[in-house]
């Protein structure tokens, strides 16, 4: 049996698509290379290809370490948390918890890019909440709670904590 956080196939491919939406939307905050910045679009592309039906998740699997590595070649720290944010969301075809990393990252992106405005984080976690379809609420509802479940990206680790954890269960208490 597969760990929770795993989520089947099907399950993954549904919540993707908001995976990718919510990285996308912070996607202007990456500057680096041309070849990075590449990178980062190709991986959403294929996010949104793979929520939509195509290509495999052993293919993307394959694929997910190489956008990990652009967090690295941004130029600002918004920039490297929307890198983290476009990584989080292409590894949904790995491990479907990895789409509450996507928010939170993105969450995390904004918050660096709007220090001065508080409110912003609120104004993101809106957003990212009102852009959930009810097949995708359902599927985020299977996940354990972050920092429940050691198998996997939410359990006692980086996204269970800080403003990454906060936002994981701002979301999940939404969707409750």
């Amino acid at each position: 049996m597969a760990p929770p956080q795993t989520l089947s196939d099907p399950n993954r491919r549904v919540i993707a698509r908001w995976a990718a939406a919510c990285a996308e939307r912070v996607l202007p905050l990456y500057k680096a290379d041309e070849a990075a910045e590449e990178t980062a679009r190709n991986a959403l592309a294929r996010t949104r290809a793979y929520s939509a039906g195509s290509g495999t998740a052993a293919k993307e699997i394959s694929k997910r370490l190489i956008v990990v590595k652009i967090a690295n070649a941004a130029t600002t720290p918004a920039g490297a948390a929307a890198a983290r944010a476009v990584a989080q969301a292409a590894a949904v075809a790995h491990m479907g918890a990895h789409a509450l990393g996507a928010a939170a990252y993105a969450v995390k992106a904004v918050s660096l890019a709007n220090a001065d405005q508080p409110e912003a984080v609120q104004q993101e976690i809106r957003w990212q909440l009102a852009h959930l379809s009810e097949s995708e609420r359902a599927v985020l509802r299977l996940l354990p709670p972050v920092g429940a479940d050691s198998a996997g990206p939410l359990g006692e680790g980086l996204l269970s904590r800080g403003i990454l954890g906060a936002a994981i269960r701002e979301i999940q208490v939404q969707i409750a």
